[in-house]
């Protein structure tokens, strides 16, 4: 069986050394869409979009520890002992990120990795990597990325846990919409997935579309950044953790939809694509504040 879930399961960590400064996260931030803010029609000189832009009073958007280092989780899991699986059959079904304190603007850490679960839903196999970032002064974040493997169930393992979200039975706190660049993915692709599925047409082809697709690590900011920028106040230190489930693909082009459920110390949130009738984009997303 390409997955031996104990060997995997087993398995000693792996570690890796990251480090990033100001330039990593100006780019990542234009990359999810930083320099305006649509709803107020705004400049790139806008005070609010310049605390993601200009090198003098920076912040770092909690999901930029998705790319911290250049480092990419999933790829990371899928070289691990136990995993040999078809790539063509990988899809990244989920992330979640949980804060334990503010992502500095210049930094270095150690990430360990490890595979945490492996679930069986059947037709395919989830693999969950678990990462923990942590520099001189303590941890700083801890990471789920979720793996579904089309093809590599069946192997009679623990089904896992549900993590579907009933959408409130009330109309939203906020609607924003984002719209997406046509250089967005060939932006967002220099922080560090060089996957030519979000800019070759011909792989993209091959993989079953008829153009290149958005990274939905992309989506994953974008929204998050809609969420501090709107029902944060813009202080993206309120975030302690953010859930969600890919729904859907988005192409470079089309125009996000983010409704958003205020609740006690956590908005609850749906993605959209408002030019393919409100298809689904991410799901089962939830943003847990201060």
């Amino acid at each position: 069986m390409p997955i031996d879930v104990g060997q995997a399961l087993s398995a000693e960590p792996s570690k890796t050394d990251l480090a990033w400064n100001h330039k990593d996260i100006q780019l990542y931030h234009l990359g999810v869409g930083a320099g305006s803010d649509p709803d107020k029609h705004s400049p790139a000189t806008d005070p609010d979009e310049l605390r993601y832009t200009l090198e003098n009073g920076l912040h770092v958007l909690p999901s930029f520890a998705t790319v911290a280092g250049g480092a990419l989780a999933a790829a990371g899991g899928l070289s691990s002992p136990g995993i040999d699986v078809d790539l063509a059959a990988v899809l990244h079904g989920g992330q979640h990120i949980e804060l334990h304190r503010p992502i500095p603007v210049n930094g270095t850490a150690v990430q360990t990795s490890r595979i945490a679960a492996v679930y069986d839903k059947g037709k395919a196999a989830v693999i969950v990597l678990r990462s923990a970032a942590a520099d001189e002064d303590g941890p700083l974040w801890t990471s789920d990325t979720k793996i579904f493997v089309r093809g590599e169930g069946g192997f009679g393992g623990e089904r896992g846990p549900s993590d579907r979200l009933e959408l409130p039975d009330r109309e939203p706190d906020r609607t924003v919409q984002r719209p997406i660049r046509e250089d967005q993915a060939l932006l967002y692709r220099l922080s560090g997935d060089w996957n030519p599925l979000h800019a070759d047409p011909e792989f993209a082809k091959l993989a079953g579309f008829d153009r290149p697709i958005l990274h939905g690590l992309c989506s994953y900011g974008i929204t998050l950044k809609a969420v501090v920028d709107t029902a944060l106040d813009g202080d993206v230190s309120r975030v302690r953790a953010y859930t969600t489930r890919f729904a859907g693909v988005v192409y470079p082009g089309e125009t996000l939809r983010i409704r958003m459920w205020q609740e006690e110390q956590r908005i609850q949130v749906s993605v959209t694509a408002v030019d393919r009738d409100d298809a689904p984009v991410l799901a089962d997303t939830v943003v847990e504040h201060s």
